[in-house]
């Protein structure tokens, strides 16, 4: 072997010591746990605890989850928003924020909702607003939801089956809110609070029209006024 390529054979064996030494060190060392990035572009983040269980996604309409309910996923072809859910600690459902706007042949239609919900049922409370064309309306919701624990996999049957079948298969699978506040802008132009019984009726409605006009209602079960008082009264 002559001297060049004994020099050479010598700095070949040494860049690959080097190089093993280098991707030993590497492959020791800890993953990194955090990045920084100026522009991500996502259909959809999941937000996992260390075990694995999802706490919070972020989703365009298109990836959109269904609910997800003890630890499974079920259809929910009706929310087809973009938005952020919320979920409990043991990776069920609680609550989100969603939101929605278009045009559609010269006609305004936008929404968004901010909600959060019973443990294993559906939201209690809601802060709203949503426009159709001329009809808007905006504010907070209060609702009751059923004593039992929502049954998940019943909700995904029942949209199988006739209508006429499907109000009494919802209230056995403990489905139904009933709302007892409401306060906001309503779409009459008016702000309003409106109480409600514990069977979601009007019992007691404050109005302030558009032109300032005021007024107290009080109403029956039977849901027709019973007195009615103003700042004249």
């Amino acid at each position: 072997m002559n001297l060049d390529a004994g020099r050479a054979l010598t700095i070949y064996a040494g860049a690959l010591t080097a190089a093993a030494i280098w991707m030993g060190l590497t492959a020791a060392a800890p993953a990194s746990r955090s990045a920084k990035f100026d522009t991500i572009d996502v259909g959809r983040i999941n937000v996992r605890e260390p075990d694995g269980t999802l706490r919070m996604t972020i989703a365009s309409a298109a990836q959109a989850p269904g609910f997800i309910g003890g630890g499974k996923e079920y259809p929910r072809p009706d929310r087809r928003m973009a938005g952020m859910l919320f979920f409990n600690d043991e990776g069920t459902e609680n609550g989100g924020l969603i939101f929605a706007g278009k045009d559609q042949n010269g006609k305004a239609a936008s929404g968004g909702s901010l909600t959060f919900d019973r443990y294993n049922q559906d939201q209690v409370v809601q802060l709203f607003g949503f426009e159709e064309g001329q009809e808007r309306s905006a504010g907070i919701k209060v609702n009751d939801q059923p004593e039992g624990r929502l049954d998940f996999a019943a909700v995904d049957r029942v949209r199988t089956l006739p209508e006429r079948e499907q109000d009494a298969a919802y209230r056995a699978a403990n489905v139904g809110s009933t709302q007892r506040l409401f306060a906001g802008r309503a779409t009459d132009k008016s702000s309003q609070l409106v109480l409600r019984d514990g069977a979601g009726r009007k019992r007691l409605v404050l109005r302030v029209a558009e032109d300032g006009a005021a007024s107290i209602d009080f109403l029956g079960a039977d849901g027709e006024v019973q007195r009615t008082v103003r700042p004249a009264d």
